[in-house]
């Protein structure tokens, strides 16, 4: 379950059957098995429940990680810094980067010569950190890039020479399927050189039942989240859910360390999305998100046969939750 905001909200109002979300989901709608996208979670009410998932008890990687930045700042820090070179600080999905303000925070105070390169699809998060930030953090160089990962990789690397040091925080690596974030560690590999950083925050295997609680925690917050996918197709694209017809199912395995979100159809039902009109049959799942949990060998096999040399680790004081410092090689 990422933690950045997102990205893809539209317009409520005239046809939005030609535009992407209804392509989308149409396309996983009609799939066999039945799934749609979990970016799509992401609109105004699924950032609200989000906020409160955050806050509950059983949901643990947002406090971890938080843990780690907050008790560890200066030891992540000089790690970045390595021989006090100037780079660029890159952050992936930055949100309203709440994690990696402490950071910024110990940086600045110690005169790291840094420029902070905020990149997230939203245009309105950018919008936010260009204006808020310089307020926050008086003296920060701040250039926000507005678009897709690797575009703008692309593009911070035409805007200066500098070193790279790029953060992927928060566990994100967790919602690909293992072979895809594989695949993403390599093309993040070919976007750097040889003596960039990664720091990236992965979720750690542990207890499957604290694991499973974080994902179907009892007060129903996952279970609305989840949920409200369907709510925002009625309201966006047309849609007719009777959200009551469907109830919400998570899983982990703790030997392969997947834990995924389901949504069951308790009837036989239609279900009509713009001009289509969708079959299920009770007990018919649609499989939402996957939240992929590592142990640190893994972790490091990864990033090694990605190009990178495992370089330090963070952990929070349960060790359920690692932050890494990559190197590129």
């Amino acid at each position: 379950m990422t933690t950045q905001i997102l990205t893809e909200t539209l317009p409520t109002t005239g046809n939005n059957l030609d535009n992407q979300f209804y392509k989308d989901v149409i396309a996983g709608l009609t799939a066999k098995p039945k799934h749609l996208d979990s970016k799509y979670f992401y609109d105004a009410q699924g950032d609200k429940l989000f906020q409160e998932l955050m806050n509950c008890d059983e949901y643990y990687p947002t406090n971890c990680e938080m843990e780690i930045f907050t008790t560890q700042t200066e030891r992540i820090c000089k790690a970045l810094i390595d021989n006090g070179d100037v780079f660029d600080l890159i952050e992936l999905g930055a949100g309203d980067a709440k994690k990696s303000i402490k950071l910024l925070e110990y940086l600045i105070h110690n005169k790291a010569d840094f420029t902070y390169l905020p990149i997230d699809i939203s245009e309105n998060v950018i919008s936010y950190l260009n204006v808020t930030l310089p307020a926050t953090l008086p003296g920060i160089k701040i250039e926000g890039l507005n678009g897709e990962y690797f575009k703008m990789l692309k593009k911070a690397a035409s805007l200066s020479k500098r070193r790279k040091v790029v953060m992927f925080l928060g566990s994100n690596i967790g919602n690909m399927p293992v072979t895809d974030a594989k695949a993403f560690c390599r093309e993040l590999r070919n976007h750097l050189s040889p003596g960039d950083m990664v720091l990236i925050g992965i979720d750690l295997k542990k207890h499957p039942a604290t694991v499973l609680a974080a994902y179907n925690d009892k007060e129903g917050i996952t279970r609305r989240f989840n949920l409200n996918l369907l709510e925002r197709v009625n309201r966006e694209l047309q849609g007719n859910f009777i959200i009551e017809r469907f109830d919400h199912y998570a899983t982990y395995d703790p030997e392969t360390g997947a834990c995924k979100s389901y949504l069951i159809s308790l009837d036989d039902q239609e279900v009509v999305v713009g001009d289509q009109t969708i079959s299920f049959l009770k007990n018919e799942y649609i499989y939402m998100e996957i939240s992929q949990k590592y142990n640190v060998n893994e972790i490091n096999i990864m990033a090694n046969k990605a190009g990178f040399k495992p370089a330090k680790s963070f952990f929070d004081s349960k060790n359920w939750f690692i932050d890494a410092i990559w190197t590129a090689v």
